[in-house]
């Protein structure tokens, strides 16, 4: 191995390390914290929370992120699996053995690495719904109905996957030093047709979207909705409470594709007044501009994630550095693909509380308009019972929260809303 390639592991290796070390620590300190407060409502709930709703958060969120912890671990050793232990490499070799070099061989290899992956880490998927969210009273999927939701997201994983793979696999071998570039516009292009077809096409095949049938609150909606300058598409109610106790609102969609979606289960935790007071909350995301600023941000760093894989992709040492013998008479663009995408999480992570930070500043500037269109108290009466019915923790660790959070932890939040 050459000097790059050693110099390269020894980068991937520490910041594998660092990373581990960094989780383990916040997990730490998160559960010491949620433990050590465990015993007494916070004084600002006392008079909304009972100790027995703050016990069941604490413990829900101790015994999740527990679960974190392991999940780390496993991703970690099928990290160190797939690379300098010569998984992927043994996978490659052994597909171009059986296919030979060319585009079956590339989409194949891509294929394989995300079917063995998920099949490993499938018992996790089943652990934290039948055993977590089970003991908490969240779950209420069936085994048939969680069969069944990850045969149909392998099936529209693979239909839409592998065709946008092998248009990227054939821009990389015909568009020339640029194609990059060209990739780029291709996966930005999917992405604002996602936005447009996803609550049409795709999210229907997983749940039930009823028109929202009460025609008093629909009312309400619609005029706030005008109030607000707002126009979408329909008004709907999802059968959430099908898979899960957890309740939640949302816009989704492009353009002229926006629609409003409760889930079922908000509809019977809140009064009218406080649904009026999320939803604008959920208007004032659209208002501010936050989904176009992400949309945007997304964008750019994906443009700098493909130009910067143009770059290595063309670098031995990116691929003997990891553990695998690059092909000397076929393509590597399928390899180059998934090393990278295995590799630059180790980096981005460390941006994650900048991200945080800023999707924080965005909820608090979606509250202060929520409470300029309706009311500080309901949007704040709304949020507590969310709290509790989610089983959130109102005692989280700062740090923990400062690099994860993307909501304000309950405290600051509720305590904005008061001084609004």
């Amino acid at each position: 191995m050459d000097t790059a390639s050693l110099a390269f592991t020894a980068l991937f290796c520490a910041l594998l390390v660092l990373g581990l070390v960094v989780r383990t620590v916040l997990s730490s300190r998160q559960i010491r914290h949620v433990a050590r407060h465990r015993g007494a409502v916070p004084a600002a709930f006392s008079d909304t929370i009972s100790l027995e709703a703050h016990q069941k958060a604490a413990n829900y969120t101790i015994t999740k992120t527990r679960y974190g912890l392991l999940e780390t671990a496993i991703d970690a050793a099928l990290l160190l699996g797939w690379t300098l232990l010569g998984g992927l490499d043994w996978l490659n070799q052994t597909l171009l053995d059986a296919l030979g070099g060319g585009m079956l061989q590339q989409l194949a290899l891509l294929a394989a690495f995300v079917a063995i992956g998920g099949l490993i880490t499938l018992p996790l998927g089943w652990y934290a719904t039948f055993r977590i969210e089970e003991r908490f009273g969240f779950n209420k999927m069936t085994l048939s109905l969680w069969l069944a939701d990850l045969f149909k997201g392998s099936l529209v994983g693979a239909l839409i996957g592998l065709p946008i793979a092998a248009l990227v696999l054939w821009l990389m071998g015909a568009a020339g030093p640029a194609w990059w570039i060209w990739a780029w516009g291709v996966w930005m292009a999917f992405n604002l047709l996602a936005l447009v077809l996803y609550p049409t096409l795709i999210a229907p095949l997983f749940n039930k979207f009823e028109p929202l049938a009460d025609e008093t609150l629909k009312t309400r909606v619609n005029a706030l909705m005008q109030r607000c300058g707002f126009a979408a598409k329909g008004l709907f109610v999802m059968d959430g409470s099908k898979r899960s106790a957890h309740a939640n609102a949302y816009f989704t969609g492009f353009g002229a594709a926006k629609r409003v979606v409760f889930f079922d289960t908000l509809l019977k935790q809140l009064s009218p007044d406080e649904i009026d007071a999320v939803l604008a909350h959920e208007l004032g995301h659209y208002q501010r501009r936050h989904i176009l600023k992400r949309i945007v941000l997304m964008f750019a760093l994906s443009l700098a994630g493909f130009a910067l894989l143009g770059w290595v992709s063309n670098q031995a040492w990116f691929f003997s550095g990891l553990g695998v013998t690059p092909s000397m008479d076929t393509p590597n663009d399928a390899l180059a693909l998934l090393l990278f995408m295995m590799t630059v999480p180790l980096l981005t992570y460390f941006l994650s509380p900048l991200m945080a930070q800023l999707s924080r500043k965005h909820e608090f500037e979606a509250d202060a308009y929520a409470v300029d269109h309706t009311s500080g108290p309901d949007l704040a009466s709304a949020l507590l019972k969310l709290y509790k019915d989610n089983a959130s923790t109102l005692t989280p660790d700062p740090v923990y929260a400062r690099f994860y959070y993307s909501h304000p932890p309950a405290s600051e939040r509720l305590a904005r809303l008061q001084t609004a």
